[in-house]
């Protein structure tokens, strides 16, 4: 218990770093800089500085100073290190892992798949031909779908009310008649995950929804993954089933797209809504794509109740290119510290570094 309130303590005070960073960086948001300076305004006008005050305030001037020159930094760099920072704190799945051996690197997660892409060979595995849900890893094929189709992707499209979810009864910040490009969509459900944008690039596919679906699973089949099935291109549905080993070849063929690569690694997207006028700030569900020491080349995460919570990611680890398939992992970061656990062993572990080539 006061290892999870260090932890949130921890956290609120990285957030703290980003709030002032944030303000005084982000020039393009107008808005938010008028209201600051307007809160400052009300604040002078109402209370009145004694002697101490303004013997405070020059003291205090050395480090307002260093605040304005921190400021100029890139607010992202600023905003990803307190994440990544924060993060670490409170991550506490490793102290309830399996013991890393020769032959194990001690992963939690139900079903895994470890394969070096290079050779073919399998590095690790756990119930690999398990069939099991897969949540949103399913947007990975939605998106190779809507690319094979060879549709624009500035094309504007409109949520509308037959995205809503009606399955799972999930929320979404993407309103109905939000107007994006295919793009953006695209983007938002590979890198947030968003089931609204997942729904509206099947919707309105030239030939209709359910030729989409059915392109899902012939793709399916096309990439040998002969036990996967596709009924709708969000993954809420607990019927969009495969194993850890066709989903290897999924990953596989999903990293052959640059728009997969560069959306799935994406952090963060910001924009104005059509809607309502607000800024809208979308980030990345995975937070290893934040991090220096990972090289991802593509990442999608997934969690229903009936598949858990589900991780596969293309990476290249001690320069070897390797997929990492995790699935039903039990708890909020297990697949997090499972996904460290695996390039810690093939970093380090002499048995898995041979099997590497």
């Amino acid at each position: 218990m006061l290892y999870r309130i260090f932890s949130c303590c921890t956290l609120v005070a990285a957030l703290g770093l980003i709030v002032p960073a944030t303000a005084a960086a982000n020039t393009g948001h107008k808005s938010a800089t008028k209201s600051s300076i307007s809160k400052t305004s009300n604040h002078s006008a109402k209370a009145k500085p004694s002697a101490k005050n303004k013997s405070a305030k020059a003291k205090t001037s050395k480090p307002a100073a260093k605040t304005s020159k921190t400021a100029k930094s890139s607010n992202k760099q600023i905003t990803n290190r307190a994440i990544a920072n924060a993060r670490k704190d409170v991550t506490i799945s490793r102290t309830l892992a399996m013991s890393t051996t020769l032959d194990n690197p001690g992963v939690q997660s139900t079903g895994v798949l470890v394969l070096n892409e290079q050779s073919g060979e399998i590095m690790f595995e756990k119930n690999a031909d398990a069939v099991t849900p897969i949540a949103s890893i399913t947007k990975l094929m939605t998106a190779m779908v809507t690319l094979d189709a060879q549709l624009p992707l500035n094309e504007l499209l409109t949520i509308s009310q037959a995205d809503v979810d009606t399955l799972k009864n999930t929320t979404s910040r993407l309103t109905v008649g939000t107007t994006l490009t295919r793009g953006e969509l695209l983007l938002l459900a590979l890198m947030a995950s968003e089931n609204r944008a997942a729904a509206a690039l099947a919707r309105t596919f030239p030939s209709g929804q359910a030729t989409f679906i059915r392109k899902m699973n012939e793709k399916a089949q096309s990439l040998g993954m002969r036990t996967s099935r596709f009924y709708d291109s969000t993954g809420l549905t607990p019927s969009n089933v495969s194993t850890p080993r066709e989903l290897a070849l999924m990953v596989k063929a999903a990293h052959h797209y640059p728009e997969i690569h560069d959306f799935t690694t994406s952090s963060e997207y910001s924009f104005i809504s059509s809607q309502t006028g607000r800024n809208l700030a979308f980030h990345n569900t995975n937070p290893l794509v934040k991090a220096e020491d990972w090289t991802i080349g593509v990442s999608k995460t997934g969690f229903i109740n009936e598949a858990g919570r589900c991780l596969v990611m293309q990476a290249t680890i001690d320069g070897t290119p390797v997929v990492i398939v995790l699935l039903d992992s039990n708890g909020k970061y297990t697949r997090i510290g499972d996904a460290q656990r695996v390039r810690k062993w093939i970093e380090t572990t002499s048995a898995s570094k041979l099997r590497a080539g």
